[in-house]
């Protein structure tokens, strides 16, 4: 869910066409223009926290929003032009990571942009706060297929913010013929040439779909024997990244690796040798969202930003920066048809029928998942050590055996 983007201009240098110029066209009503880029509902009171010297402690995933870098659209400047409240905005690089930063609570934000099955748990253990959707109307403009899901049924904490699926990027110029399995990155001719996420829940999915597996798993036996496949695997991998994935596919330094299509998108804008593909096993589908932390100290205020997030011309420019798929609908009615249509950001039902979202896993699960996952990485690191040890030892016992028979030899021929 990146780690999840980089620039996408490239790919979408026709998404604008007359809209860019002309935000007033992507939503309906009195509209409140910031710039020439961006332009907001005037029915809403944007200036109210003006006087309050509020800094808004935002926390997403790295460039994970239009920040007016690479000739984009800032929009966390407008956003602060617009309400004279100040924004904070540093990254994280996994749910894992953001978790445990929220847990050791070494740090107080007031929006997170949590996957579908972080928002689960972290509501299960009392970490978000309730939504007050008077202070978020612009929730109208979520498209009804992206709310409503298992980890959030009556999105008490969180609003969709991007969606995607997963898949395999793979660089022709190495691969003979496209893949279509997720067992291709277990392949023994790509070895040393495989990525491998580098966070346990993407990972444990590709290994579930590979053998048929469901990615949520139901029992501690099923999560091993899943985990096993991961083992298996190691013999080929290469390194197991997040964001390093793409200087390592765009600088053709791999074969192949899995990741969200969103950046696939990127990194193939910048790479043409590169294409993309959702395995036939099935993938993940994935929903990032917006939510307040319980221990906000403006939580007012951090609706209102995700307010703004959810403004047609703001969703826009996010969609045109970072690449992934809007559940924003007048937004996706503004898209070309190369993107609109494109089978990578917006699959068809082939892929979408076969799709599956995280849910939370009971606590017993998920710590037997970091425990073996944590196993699996320490294995990975330790285990060529040991292997030398091994080598080693084999080497020292050949070579005693070697010195025994010269020295039988020796003594035979002077007997």
């Amino acid at each position: 869910m990146k780690n999840r983007c980089k620039v996408f201009a490239a790919a979408l240098a026709a998404l604008l066409l007359g809209a860019a110029c002309a935000p007033a066209a992507l939503a309906e009503g009195d509209l409140i223009e910031v710039n020439e880029d961006i332009a907001v509902s005037a029915d809403y009171d944007w200036t109210r926290f003006a006087d309050d010297g509020i800094t808004l402690n935002v926390y997403n995933w790295g460039l994970y929003i239009s920040d007016g870098s690479d000739e984009s659209v800032d929009v966390l400047s407008a956003f602060e032009e617009l309400t004279g409240i100040e924004v904070n905005y540093t990254t994280f690089d996994s749910n894992e990571s953001l978790y445990a930063k929220m847990k050791s609570g070494g740090a107080v934000y007031d929006v997170i942009f949590p996957s579908e099955y972080m928002v689960g748990k972290m509501a299960a253990e009392g970490m978000l706060a309730p939504l007050d959707y008077t202070n978020i109307p612009n929730f109208a403009n979520i498209g009804s297929d992206y709310t409503g899901w298992d980890f959030d049924p009556e999105n008490t904490y969180s609003v969709p913010y991007t969606w995607g699926t997963t898949g395999l990027i793979y660089n022709t110029t190495l691969v003979d013929e496209a893949p279509t399995s997720w067992a291709a990155l277990w392949d023994v001719q790509y070895a040393n040439n495989v990525l491998m996420f580098n966070n346990s829940r993407d990972a444990y999915a590709i290994a579930a779909k590979k053998i048929g597996r469901s990615l949520n798993p139901q029992s501690v036996d099923e999560l091993t024997e899943v985990m096993q496949e991961l083992k298996d695997q190691k013999s080929v991998v290469q390194a197991y990244v997040m964001d390093e994935i793409f200087d390592k596919m765009e600088g053709g330094e791999a074969a192949m690796a899995p990741y969200y299509a969103g950046d696939a998108l990127t990194m193939i804008a910048d790479n043409p040798d590169l294409a993309f593909v959702h395995p036939s096993e099935g993938v993940n589908f994935f929903v990032d969202s917006m939510c307040v932390p319980a221990n906000s100290k403006n939580k007012a205020a951090a609706e209102l930003f995700i307010n703004y997030m959810c403004e047609p011309s703001v969703g826009l420019a996010n969609c045109d920066y970072i690449g992934y798929s809007t559940p924003i609908t007048a937004v996706w009615e503004q898209l070309d048809d190369e993107l609109k249509y494109s089978e990578i950001a917006y699959p068809g039902d082939d892929v979408m029928g076969k799709a599956e979202v995280f849910t939370t896993l009971p606590d017993e699960i998920n710590a037997a998942l970091d425990a073996q996952w944590s196993e699996m990485k320490s294995y990975e690191e330790g285990g060529s050590g040991w292997m030398v040890v091994v080598l080693l030892l084999l080497a020292l016992v050949i070579s005693f055996f070697n010195i025994w028979r010269k020295l039988r030899k020796k003594a035979r021929d002077d007997y």
